[in-house]
């Protein structure tokens, strides 16, 4: 079956067990009760589903397994010679629920590496897209071309126990994480760099690949994937990307399906492409102010005109976290450490002294802090990487190995298809009249 294979499956059937108990004594049990402006407004705050792999702390931030992110940059196993976490390591450790050995960390490279083939119809079909198509519609084509290969779709179609629905889930998961790295990089070459592509290099890590593979050589830059990697892996399962690939897993939907879904989330201004949003932002500022490196004292005129025309400051705020996102400060860290001397960076780090406090003025923010989207761009333009529409591509690669992590657990543990009751607004209106009973079905 596979070493990781079996300690999964071993992992999985304590916790169905335990979950079964826990539902049998406690399933009735009510837990908080939703709000009317709950059902309305996105569903915000209400706690209708387990995901095993992360938990996001509106002060703490997130934690992987228990995890924060500065405990894994610390105990996750690192690329000899490097200082920042594998993501390999990150992945072990959402799967399993225990922190991996170095050993364990190259038996998973090993395997994405002998998995990451990818048959030329994906090329032909990104191929078949403009050039000018934006990059994750490229993505999302390539992750669907890829569904010809899902061992889930052709088990189910041979007839297979739900019991041992995880299996091939499993083996999707492994061969789509192992794929993604030389999808995205051909997209990248083929709409930036004149469609001149670089071959994988199997002596390399995963994330380093992916560096590899986008064209970028410098040390640094492969640190920087495997922190990016590490950080945007997962957030809870609520938010949309993690939330749509859950959700479509749940009709059974393969792997391949139910990521393409979710990566279609990802895509959204209010969600994943929120990095390219601040950078375009900051761009906008310098050329308005005609400077490259703007003061404090303009950012904060700027900030205030960008308010005053409705808009918002890209980058800050946040539907749960109360305090700075924790992987903004790991990617702060890094800057420094290896461009404190970039313009670009340094205008990140000023935006961040001004920002908070005028959004605090305002008396309407609950959360004035910046997340991670707020840092991410800068220091991939240090490198070179200037193309900011792409960068969302970069973030969907890195959630896969978080949602699909989940999707495992999915159907290990037999969750269900989901479907939450909804209302309409004439019964909210009767049942606020004491005329019916909202909750029924």
């Amino acid at each position: 079956m596979g070493i990781l294979k079996e300690r999964f499956k071993a992992k999985a059937d304590i916790a169905a067990v335990e979950i079964k108990d826990l539902l049998k004594e406690h399933g009735s049990k009510k837990i908080g009760e939703v709000q009317l402006s709950q059902v309305y407004q996105g569903m915000r705050g209400i706690t209708g589903l387990v995901s095993e792999t992360s938990l996001l702390d509106s002060q703490e931030g997130i934690r992987f397994r228990g995890y924060s992110i500065p405990e894994l940059q610390d105990k996750l196993p690192k690329a000899k010679g490097g200082s920042e976490p594998l993501p390999e390591g990150l992945f072990y450790l959402m799967l399993i629920g225990e922190l991996p050995t170095e050993e364990d960390v190259a038996h998973i490279s090993s395997i994405w590496q002998r998995r990451s083939h990818v048959p030329n119809h994906v090329f032909d079909a990104i191929d078949a897209l403009p050039v000018t198509a934006h990059p994750m519609t490229m993505f999302v084509t390539g992750i669907m071309a890829l569904q010809t290969e899902s061992n889930f779709a052709k088990r189910y179609a041979e007839g297979i126990n739900k019991k041992d629905y995880w299996e091939p889930v499993f083996d999707d998961a492994m061969d789509l994480i192992a794929r993604l790295p030389r999808v995205a990089a051909y997209i990248y070459r083929r709409k930036y760099k004149n469609n001149q592509h670089i071959h994988p290099n199997g002596l390399l890590d995963w994330a380093g690949n992916l560096a590899h593979m986008l064209g970028f050589e410098d040390e640094s830059f492969k640190e920087l994937m495997r922190l990016y990697m590490t950080i945007h892996a997962d957030h809870e399962g609520g938010n949309v990307s993690a939330h749509t690939t859950h959700l479509v897993g749940s009709a059974l939907s393969d792997p391949y399906l139910s990521l393409a879904a979710g990566m279609n989330g990802l895509a959204g201004p209010l969600h994943g492409l929120a990095n390219q949003e601040v950078i375009k932002w900051i761009y906008e500022m310098r050329e308005q102010l005609k400077t490259e490196k703007p003061s404090k004292e303009q950012i904060g005129e700027y900030v205030k005109k960008t308010l005053g025309e409705g808009k918002v400051v890209p980058g800050y705020g946040h539907a749960v976290l109360r305090k700075t996102d924790p992987r903004f400060t790991a990617q702060m860290e890094f800057g420094k450490k290896h461009m404190a001397d970039d313009p670009l960076v340094q205008t990140v780090w000023n935006i961040y002294e001004e920002v908070p406090p005028i959004l605090q003025s305002l008396g309407k923010i609950k959360n004035p802090w910046p997340n991670v989207d707020a840092h991410s761009g800068a220091l991939l333009v240090h490198y070179g990487m200037v193309e900011y529409e792409f960068y969302t591509v970069l973030f969907g690669v890195s959630r896969a190995l978080g949602v699909l992590a989940s999707l495992i657990w999915d159907r290990a543990l037999a969750f269900p298809i989901e479907r939450p009751k909804s209302v309409t607004t004439a019964l909210v209106k009767r049942w606020l009249n004491g005329e019916d009973e909202i909750w029924g079905d």
